[in-house]
């Protein structure tokens, strides 16, 4: 059972809780998750299972798009609707405009410092179990990319965000500083994740309507194949000597004698790209193949055979 599940997560339960589920529903022991949700967000949560559970690490550096409400004039130790109320201000001096501009100091690559209630560890510890104790802890901020962030509605004192950014990029954090530079403070009200790299919400599945077509057995045409999460990769189809060191893990010391170039593939798979996907001759995904600069051979990096 291997695959991608883009699963549309509700409101209420956490990732974990979602991974749980399907383990059992699946029977499935190697499950996991692409891209931490926070339990009052909802939106797409790709689950891998099985071999999938092997590309979490490139999926994770894929673009995600959200769709944020803030609301002005209340600020939240959380920095999102679930955490208790730290200060309450005016904010009906707020306008468009004024939110348009200051949202001009999140677009591209930022620092961000992460909320204190995050699942960001320090010492194996989560923070939001240190901030629960009353430990203060002092969290450095780190580079984040945001790609694009505009105003989609305005409904004071609410303002919906529509933001594309890179990892590690907690929407919450840019809801509190917004507030901070407006000087009313603010807090995320809620959080919708429209798309995770190729997974869209459109094509997105609920976890009861996955249940319920379990017992049909027909749960599995909702299973996406690994290979889709790295299609931004050059791909190359490989002759059946290839195929067999790839699957052994052996080194390819000259990869243009033993592939052919898919249609619409450029050259320059060769070795200017860094990772291609490897295919045998019959269209089975082998795996992700990594140029060693060093030597100038082609290294198996993941095999899925």
């Amino acid at each position: 059972m291997n695959g991608i599940l883009n699963i549309n997560k509700p409101e209420g339960p956490t990732s974990f809780n979602i991974v749980s589920r399907i383990k059992k529903l699946t029977g499935e022991k190697r499950v996991g998750h692409a891209g931490t949700l926070d339990p009052a967000a909802s939106g797409v949560l790709p689950i891998c299972l099985g071999h999938g559970t092997r590309v979490i690490e490139y999926l994770m550096n894929s673009t995600k798009d959200y769709r944020a409400e803030i609301e002005f004039g209340k600020t939240t130790d959380t920095y999102d609707a679930t955490g208790s109320i730290i200060s309450l201000k005016d904010s009906s001096s707020v306008d468009r405009n004024q939110i348009e501009t200051a949202l001009n100091d999140f677009r591209g690559e930022i620092q961000q410092v992460p909320p204190v209630y995050s699942a960001l560890k320090r010492k194996g510890t989560p923070y939001y179990e240190l901030a629960r104790a009353g430990i203060n802890v002092e969290i450095a901020s780190r580079p984040v990319v945001v790609h694009n962030i505009i105003v989609r509605d305005w409904k004071p004192p609410v303002v919906a965000i529509d933001v594309t950014c890179g990892k590690g990029t907690y929407i919450r954090s840019i809801a509190h500083n917004l507030g901070q530079i407006l000087g009313c403070g603010a807090h995320m009200k809620s959080l919708v994740r429209r798309k995770y790299g190729p997974f869209s919400i459109d094509d997105s599945v609920l976890l009861d309507e996955l249940e319920q077509s379990y017992p049909e057995s027909d749960w599995q045409r909702y299973i996406h194949p690994i290979d889709s999460v790295l299609l931004h990769l050059k791909a190359i189809v490989v002759n059946d000597d290839t195929r067999q060191d790839i699957q052994h893990g052996r080194t390819i010391e000259n990869i243009t004698n033993s592939t052919q170039i898919l249609e619409n593939q450029s050259q320059q798979v060769i070795p200017q790209e860094t990772h291609c996907r490897a295919y045998g001759l019959d269209g089975r995904f082998l795996g992700i193949l990594r140029y060693v600069s060093e030597t100038g051979r082609w290294q198996p990096e993941k095999v899925f055979i």
